[in-house]
């Protein structure tokens, strides 16, 4: 490993403490070296507060060795004004002669302006160490902005038997097929990424919450699939502990008074709704294009990541469009011996862990 690699790898590592936090903005790490030395560090603040450059400049003690230094960072600095100033007027302003990049900023208000920026001011900048790395570190960021939808991350529990759920049950809440290890991961999941999805069935069978309770973190934007808007006001997902966003049928919204169609409201007006969910439409009718309508929505939304809980037929619709980015597959140690099938995914193995007796199985698309 060069040395360059050395610290852009630095900077992924520190990056990293941003994840959950920063979004939409990606979670950037940067480091600055002075005769081959750290003397600063950063990475990207809570959403609305000071990028990594900024944190990585200011940690530095004496300013003077910024005029003979090198930065490094995961990300092209941005150009633009935003929550905050461009991160690459301040690295000129302080001299600093040399930049290296992890990888060039997608997003078109950026697309190598910081690049061209920095280089106009005489900086040396070079550009695409561990770009790969640093690409997939910044995917939720990077599918943002490239696809317009969010990185999409798909999650189920299923038996060796392959069942997610048995046909029946006394109680409206989860069976359990994972241990209780497996769901705290799955809570500190959610603190990472910015929203999660799941449909009615979902909702009426095990009334979830949808919160990190066993984690510390914020929880996820929930958004409920409720086609025909039968969902209550008294389901834990409408409570007052996150924002949920429920998703209808244009049809439906039809039928609703003082309700322009396609439009975005607060469902104070409707019997039986939670006050505090927002309401989107969809063409239900258009079976093949639902997901893509979903993320749509998404998008506008400015939600980057979010993960798909189910059930069987809302990751089903995912898996056969193709729009999903990875698939988190936990195999529990019971039977059903009957009951709802688990999805059918078809994708790369990417990593199996053991986390006691459950099996952790990581996937990507053949795509990637």
């Amino acid at each position: 490993m060069t040395t360059h690699e050395t610290y852009i790898k630095r900077c992924l590592q520190i990056a990293k403490n941003g994840l959950g936090t920063t979004r939409p903005n990606p979670m950037v790490g940067a480091v600055i070296i002075c005769n081959g030395k750290i003397i600063g560090e950063g990475f990207t603040s809570l959403y609305g507060g000071n990028h990594a450059e900024v944190n990585a400049i200011n940690s530095v003690k004496d300013k003077d060795l910024l005029k003979k230094s090198t930065l490094y960072v995961t990300l092209e600095p941005c150009s633009h004004f935003g929550k905050t100033p461009p991160c690459s007027d301040l690295i000129v302003k302080h001299q600093i002669p040399n930049v290296v990049i992890g990888c060039v900023d997608d997003n078109p208000e950026v697309a190598g302006k910081g690049i061209a920026k920095l280089k106009a001011s005489g900086c040396s900048v070079m550009v695409g160490v561990l770009e790969a790395e640093c690409k997939a570190h910044h995917q939720r960021f990077f599918t943002f902005h490239n696809k317009k939808r969010p990185f999409i991350i798909l999650k189920w529990a299923e038996t060796t038997d392959g069942f997610i759920a048995p046909l029946k049950k006394d109680e409206k809440k989860p069976v359990w097929i994972t241990n209780p290890y497996s769901r705290q991961l799955v809570h500190k999941w959610r603190a990472e990424e910015q929203a999660i999805l799941i449909g009615t069935n979902t909702v009426i069978e095990d009334n979830p919450s949808l919160t990190v309770r066993d984690w510390t973190g914020e929880n996820p934007i929930r958004v409920v699939l409720d086609k025909d808007l039968k969902l209550s006001s008294d389901y834990n997902v409408f409570n007052d502990d996150a924002e949920t966003v429920a998703i209808s049928s244009k049809i439906e919204a039809r039928s609703l008074k003082n309700v322009a169609v396609g439009s975005k409201i607060e469902a104070r007006s409707l019997k039986n709704v939670a006050v505090n969910m927002n309401l989107e439409f969809i063409d239900w009718n258009l079976k093949d294009s639902i997901a893509i309508q979903i993320l749509r929505v998404l998008y506008q939304r400015h939600i980057n990541s979010v993960i798909i809980e189910g059930g069987a037929q809302t990751l089903q619709t995912f898996i056969d469009e193709n729009l999903w980015d990875e698939a988190r597959i936990f195999i529990g140690h019971s039977e059903f011996k009957q009951g709802i099938k688990a999805p059918v995914l078809k994708g790369k193995l990417i990593s199996e862990t053991k986390i006691l007796d459950d099996i952790l199985q990581i996937y990507r698309p053949q795509r990637f």
